[in-house]
């Protein structure tokens, strides 16, 4: 089961890695520049499509949910030491972007919450 959609989520990292060389080369970034970020969005894009058109089989929509419950936080994880350690040796400004960042983050969870789904617990009530 677990094998089922691998080659789909390996299509998506190799596509998000190219992506985000390419952003970072276009920014003059010696670094990949949210290339998992890219692979990530494309994953569920590309999933949730092959999905409304029933391409997918159940197997593979397993298996892509498997190794979405099993890399897509590993490799967040690295990610975020990564920015945590260049923030920290980065200086102020780094430390700076991040905390407005996190907190225009916040700012939005109303937004998106009054956009979402109308449904309120007394729907779901038993």
């Amino acid at each position: 089961m677990a094998i089922y959609g691998v080659a789909i989520l390996s299509l998506c990292m190799f596509i998000g890695i190219f992506l985000g060389d390419v952003l970072g080369t276009f920014l003059g970034v010696a670094a990949n520049v949210g290339g998992v970020g890219f692979a990530m969005l494309l994953l569920i894009v590309l999933t949730d499509y092959l999905m409304g058109k029933d391409i997918l089989s159940k197997l593979a929509e397993s298996g892509i949910s498997f190794w979405s419950a099993m890399y897509i936080p590993i490799v967040v994880a690295m990610a975020a030491q990564q920015d945590v350690l260049a923030a920290i040796t980065g200086g102020p400004l780094a430390i700076i972007a991040g905390i407005v960042t996190v907190l225009v983050g916040f700012l939005f969870v109303p937004l998106i919450s009054k956009i979402g789904n109308k449904t309120t617990y007394k729907d779901h009530a038993i």
